[in-house]
């Protein structure tokens, strides 16, 4: 088994995914992402992998991927981690919140980042990488086990392709040296996040993607804030949206660094 552990949780009316992470031994801690709603789904899922949510990641503040973040670390008593630039949205969730949905209860955060942290949690090396466009704060987590979960793991790599995968159930891990992307409404599956809602911005969305195309392995999974699982190389080949990526980095970088 893998010593990355990533399981998905499509939640609440835009159906948002939330994520579950663990790392190798490590296995009875964990790190939640994103969670967007129907927090006693999320707690229940917990529980059932025998894990303690030990901090709530979030990439950005829309209401559809931090409705369920206060009733989750008032559970868990799990510290959360917010996008500095997006503190006030989850400050005061309603101002974002469209009509018809909701209600949802505020959370002041206890942490922000703003892309450059290093963090250590739950046996997982997390990256946080500053990645605008869709919001203004937007940022995506890159993950890995830590030295000694793979040290204590003694696993070989893979590298499994995504696969449409059962509620709950985990997805094929990446390769354990090769980040897991966790991209909020970044990057998905043939599409790119939505630049027509307040902060969002075209040019500055695609910059954050080709950072990331240029800064990570073509086989680098990620997973995504809505639909299915995808590797950034997949995208840079075939995501409509990424024709000028495509052209500016060029077939052969992307086989240098891996591209099938």
């Amino acid at each position: 088994m893998s010593a990355l552990d990533v399981r998905m949780f499509t939640v609440g009316p835009v159906q948002e995914n939330a994520y579950i992470v663990t790392a190798g031994r490590e296995r009875g801690r964990a790190v939640m992402v994103d969670p967007g709603d129907e927090p006693e789904r999320l707690l229940a899922a917990a529980q059932a992998l025998g894990v303690e949510i030990e901090a709530i990641l979030i990439t950005h503040c829309h209401f559809d991927h931090i409705g369920a973040v206060a009733p989750v670390a008032r559970a868990t008593g799990a510290p959360v981690y917010c996008p500095e630039i997006e503190v006030p949205l989850l400050s005061d969730i309603s101002a974002g919140t469209p009509a018809g949905f909701g209600p949802f209860e505020s959370w002041e955060p206890e942490h922000m980042v703003k892309g450059g942290e290093r963090l250590t949690l739950a046996g997982l090396d997390i990256e946080v990488l500053f990645t605008p466009g869709h919001s203004p704060g937007h940022v995506t987590y890159a993950l890995t086990p830590s030295a000694a979960t793979l040290a204590d793991a003694g696993h070989s790599a893979g590298t499994p392709a995504p696969a449409a995968l059962a509620e709950g159930s985990p997805p094929p891990p990446p390769p354990e040296q090769v980040p897991a992307l966790l991209s909020g409404d970044v990057l998905f599956q043939g599409s790119v996040g939505r630049v027509d809602l307040p902060g969002g911005d075209w040019h500055v969305l695609e910059r954050s993607i080709g950072t990331l195309m240029e800064r990570f392995p073509a086989d680098t999974v990620v997973y995504p804030g809505h639909m299915g699982l995808t590797h950034l190389g997949r995208e840079l080949q075939t995501n409509p949206f990424l024709a000028e990526l495509h052209t500016s980095i060029g077939d052969s970088a992307a086989e240098v660094r891996g591209a099938a």
